[in-house]
């Protein structure tokens, strides 16, 4: 089975502290859910037409785990912390192999 790529970018962050609040409630969800977070921050460079905005790179076992993982009760608790705190895309891709 391959594994399975969470890919979230950050349009925009306005509230900081509701966006550190889900953080907190957030990172260890994911976690237990069996996330493993590769890379999160600003890009070290951009190309073509992507802004310069904040992106998470997240690794799963599975599409289906990272589909569970997003709909699990201690994510949607997170995400109910960051209520209009942020405007995101997230993305669940499956590895090419």
């Amino acid at each position: 089975m391959p594994k399975a790529y969470w890919m979230a970018t950050y349009r925009s962050i306005t509230d900081p502290a509701a966006l550190a609040k889900y953080a907190e409630l957030a990172l260890p969800a994911l976690q237990a859910a069996g996330a493993r977070f590769l890379a999160r921050g600003m890009p070290a460079q951009v190309y073509e037409a992507a802004p310069h905005q904040r992106a998470v790179l997240i690794e799963f076992d599975s599409v289906a785990q990272a589909i569970a993982a997003h709909d699990s009760p201690g994510y949607q608790a997170a995400l109910q912390a960051l209520g209009q705190g942020a405007e995101r895309d997230i993305r669940i891709i499956e590895a090419a192999n």
